[in-house]
C-alpha cells in the first residue's frame, strides 16, 4: 500500500501541497527527527567515511589493533561493523577476535537476509530515510562483499584445519551472492518505478548522466579470487569435476592469469577433457604435467586497502507547483579515480618471481555502487523535495522567521552521502602457483622470510595478507596435485 507521504510527493509538480498533506509533511521532519534515536549523530550530520577516518589512517600506518579500537561503532550497523573489525583483527594477527567478528558478521547478515526484500522495498517509503538520509536505512551489504565475508570464513576454517567447513562456506558464498544480486535488481526495479510515479525519471536521468561509470569489465562483477579458492578446495577433496568448473569460471574474469589457466588444464588432463584441453592449449599453450613426487605450493597475496568512499554535491534544477524553476544540491557518494597497480613480486630460494591478478577489489566496488546509485538518486531527489516543501509551508505563516531557519539549517546540514561500505577490505589479490621439489623453501615479500615445508604430492597453501608494511601469513597442506 502506497504510503501518504508517497501521494503528497507524487502531486509535487502538479498541484499546491493542501493543509493535510502540509501536516504529513511536517510530521515526517518531526518522526525523522525522532528516528534519529536509531541513528548515529554522525550518520545523521556527518557521513561513515568520515567516522572511519582515523580507524582507516591508524591501519594504513600498521597499527591494526588501534585501529580496531577507533572503529566508529555503530556507525555501518551489525553487518558491517562486524566485517570491519574482522580484516583489521586479520592483519593484528588476532585469530580469536577475527573468528568471533567473522561469526557475528555472518548472524547477521542471516537474520538480515530473511527480511532483505522488505527492506529494499521501505527503502522508498521509509519516513525516517525521508526525513534525514540514506544512512537512516539499514545497509545491505553487496554481492563482492558478502563473498569477501565468506571468503575469510573459508579462511577461519582452514585455520581449523576443518575442509569440509571450509567447502560448506564456499557453497554458501555463491548462493548468497546470487540472492543478492537478485536483489540488487528488485531494488534497481522499485527505483525506476518509483521515479516514474512521482515524475521525476528526467531528473534522474540527469543526474546518472553526469555520474563516473564503473568498468562493466567481467572482474568488476565476479571474484576469480573466490572462484580459484573453490575450485582449489574442490580438488583437495577429490571433486575434480566441480574444480573444473570454477578454474574455468575464474579463468573467464581472469583470462590473463596463466596460474589458472595451468590449474584448468592440470583438471582437463587428469580428468582425459580432451576438447576442453585442446582449446585451453591454443590460448595458454602445451600443457606440461608436474614431475613424479614433486610438491605444489599456491601462493595468494591480498594487499593494501580499498578505496573509501568520497561525498559530493552535485545540483539539479525542478519546476514546482507554481512554476517556479528551483534549484536544489544533492549529496552522494562517490569513488575518486584510482591508479591500477601491478601485482606485487617476491622471491622464491633467492628467485624472483611473478604474481598475477586475480581480484580487482577497487573495480567490484566501483561497480556496487553504481548499481546501487539510480535507488540513491531517486531517494534523494524525493527527500529533497519533501523537505523544501516543509521549509516553504513553515515559511509562509513563520512571523518570527525561526522555524523557517531551523528548517533550512537541518535541511542543509542533514543531507549527507551514504559512504558506507567495507573499506577494510584489501585493495587487490594475486596468485602464484609451482610444482617444485618436496622439502623447506624460503619465500621473501615485503621484507619478510616466510619458510615453508612442502610434502610430496600434495597441495600446500600460503595466504599472505600485506598492508602498511605488515605481512600476515597462514600456511595448510591441502589435499593431493
Amino acid at each position: 500500500m502506497k504510503s501518504k507521504l508517497n501521494k503528497a510527493l507524487a502531486s509535487y509538480s502538479r498541484a499546491s501541497f493542501s493543509p493535510v498533506k502540509k501536516l504529513i509533511l511536517t510530521s515526517v521532519l518531526m518522526v525523522g527527527l525522532v528516528g534519529c534515536a536509531n541513528m548515529s549523530v554522525q550518520g545523521l550530520f556527518s557521513h561513515y567515511s568520515a567516522g572511519m577516518s582515523e580507524s582507516r589512517s591508524l591501519a594504513q600506518q600498521g597499527a591494526f589493533s588501534e585501529a580496531i579500537d577507533a572503529l566508529p561503532l555503530g556507525a555501518g550497523g551489525n553487518v558491517l561493523d562486524e566485517m570491519e573489525r574482522s580484516r583489521l583483527a586479520l592483519m593484528a594477527g588476532d585469530q580469536a577476535q577475527m573468528h568471533d567478528a567473522l561469526n557475528l558478521a555472518d548472524l547477521a547478515a542471516k537474520e538480515q537476509a530473511s527480511q532483505a526484500v522488505i527492506q529494499v522495498s521501505e527503502g522508498f517509503n521509509q519516513v525516517g530515510a525521508l526525513a534525514t538520509n540514506d544512512n537512516a536505512l539499514t545497509y545491505v551489504a553487496p554481492s563482492y562483499e558478502l563473498g569477501f565475508l565468506h571468503l575469510y570464513r573459508v579462511r577461519s576454517y582452514l585455520e581449523k584445519g576443518d575442509l569440509q567447513g571450509a567447502l560448506v562456506e564456499v557453497r554458501r558464498a555463491k548462493q548468497i551472492q546470487e540472492d543478492a544480486k537478485k536483489l540488487r535488481e528488485k531494488e534497481l526495479t522499485l527505483a525506476e518505478e518509483s521515479a516514474s510515479e512521482h515524475g521525476i525519471s528526467d531528473n534522474v536521468g540527469a543526474i546518472l548522466s553526469r555520474y563516473p561509470q564503473s568498468s562493466d569489465l567481467l572482474g568488476a562483477v565476479q571474484n576469480a579470487y573466490l572462484f580459484y579458492l573453490s575450485a582449489l578446495l574442490y580438488e583437495a577433496e577429490g571433486n575434480e569435476n566441480s574444480a573444473f568448473i570454477d578454474y574455468n569460471r575464474a579463468l573467464a574474469v581472469v583470462p590473463n592469469n596463466h596460474y589458472v589457466a595451468d590449474a584448468a588444464m592440470r583438471v582437463a588432463a587428469k580428468q582425459g577433457r580432451k576438447s576442453e584441453l585442446k582449446l585451453l592449449e591454443r590460448k595458454y599453450g602445451d600443457y606440461a604435467a608436474p614431475a613424479k613426487g614433486s610438491a605444489k605450493l599456491v601462493v595468494l597475496v591480498e594487499d593494501g586497502f580499498v578505496d573509501a568512499r568520497l561525498g559530493w554535491r552535485l545540483p539539479f534544477w525542478v519546476t514546482d507547483s507554481n512554476g517556479n524553476v528551483e534549484s536544489h544540491t544533492l549529496a552522494l557518494p562517490y569513488y575518486a579515480q584510482s591508479r591500477g597497480t601491478q601485482p606485487e613480486s617476491f622471491s622464491l630460494d633467492g628467485k624472483r618471481v611473478r604474481l598475477d591478478a586475480l581480484a580487482d577489489v577497487n573495480a567490484m566496488a566501483r561497480h556496487a555502487l553504481n548499481e546501487a546509485m539510480p535507488g540513491m538518486v531517486v531517494r534523494q531527489i524525493l527527500r529533497v523535495l519533501a523537505k523544501n516543501e516543509l521549509h516553504k509551508s513553515i515559511s509562509k505563516n513563520d512571523e518570527s522567521g525561526l522555524g523557517s531557519l531551523l528548517t533550512s539549517v537541518y535541511n542543509a546540514v542533514s543531507e549527507q552521502p551514504d559512504t558506507r561500505s567495507w573499506q577494510t577490505l584489501p585493495a587487490r589479490a594475486s596468485l602464484y602457483s609451482v610444482y617444485i621439489r618436496p622439502g623447506k623453501h624460503e619465500l621473501s615479500i615485503d621484507g619478510k622470510t616466510i619458510t615453508v615445508n612442502l610434502t610430496p604430492e600434495r597441495t600446500t597453501l600460503l595466504w599472505l595478507s600485506m598492508a602498511s608494511g605488515e605481512v600476515v601469513d597462514w600456511q595448510g597442506t591441502l589435499g593431493g596435485v
